[in-house]
């Protein structure tokens, strides 16, 4: 399916623009009504990510600040909860079948619920499983080399300073990482840009290494929708443009330096959890 006249009128978008006309919940108000039910359903895989957000926190504290920017509403996600506990089904269409094997899990688990990094990696590893087995190439190859491209990062990193890898996932990428002892993981030949993914791990400014996955996940999204020029996969790829550019636009160096301490805070504080895991 086309869609000329939507597509023809978006607003040209650019990695280094400091302002936005709107943003992802804007953008997914104005453009859901316009799309054919199979794409729709792509479409709502990135905003399934805050479903994901939301869950977690709900099953950790019902009392959080639910998130409006996912598919599903806190009454939805409520009742998705109370029917998996009691071993039944919700009829939802929004909810992903992964709920189930991740309640279930959570709910069943003798660890601590407070242990909130490995509940998120384990939700995390579930969604990029579903998300890689949509159907769509672009869609599915987008999901996967996000995946590795973190497990790259964190394992490289995780060599540097000798702590615990958290590798998600089951492809060949990730196996090799939790697995092979050569220098490059074994990689070479099978991850596209290897050498950009060891120098972004290698990268000492975490603020600066940000932008630069940015702007490498940037690159990746036009070159493999250069020639897809009216269809969903452009604007899933502008979705996630405009995610990019929300996430930098107005930030000064006060903000900026406050997202450089809070990466600072999660790497120290994975590092933390590892010693205490016994790494």
């Amino acid at each position: 399916m086309n869609y000329y006249c939507l597509i023809a009128g978006l607003p040209d978008i650019e990695i280094e623009d400091n302002k936005l006309l709107f943003g992802v919940s804007e953008f997914r108000e104005d453009v859901r009504p316009h799309l054919w039910s199979d794409d729709l359903r792509l479409f709502d895989l990135y905003y399934t990510k805050f479903d994901n957000h939301n869950l977690l926190n709900y099953l950790i504290d019902k009392d959080y600040e639910f998130s409006n920017c996912g598919n599903i509403s806190k009454d939805d996600l409520e009742e998705c909860i109370k029917l998996y506990s009691e071993g039944d089904v919700p009829k939802n269409r929004h909810i992903p079948v992964y709920f189930k094997t991740f309640i279930d899990e959570y709910i069943d688990s003798k660890e601590l619920h407070s242990d909130k990094s490995k509940w998120e990696n384990r939700l995390t590893e579930l969604y990029y499983r579903h998300a890689m087995l949509c159907g769509n190439n672009f869609i599915s190859e987008w999901f996967e080399f996000n995946l590795n491209l973190n497990n790259v990062l964190s394992a490289f990193t995780s060599r540097k300073y000798q702590t615990e890898t958290a590798v998600l996932g089951d492809n060949e990428v990730s196996d090799l990482l939790r697995t092979s002892s050569h220098r490059d993981f074994g990689l070479s030949g099978i991850v596209e840009d290897l050498d950009v993914f060891q120098r972004l791990a290698d990268e000492k400014d975490l603020f600066e290494r940000e932008k630069k996955i940015d702007l490498l996940k940037w690159h990746w999204l036009e070159e493999r929708t250069f020639f897809k020029y009216f269809s969903i996969e452009r604007i899933f790829a502008y979705l996630v443009k405009l995610e990019i550019i929300e996430r930098w636009v107005g930030l000064d160096s006060l903000e900026g330096g406050k997202i450089f301490r809070e990466l600072i805070d999660n790497l120290k504080g994975e590092v933390m959890n590892s010693q205490k895991d016994g790494y």
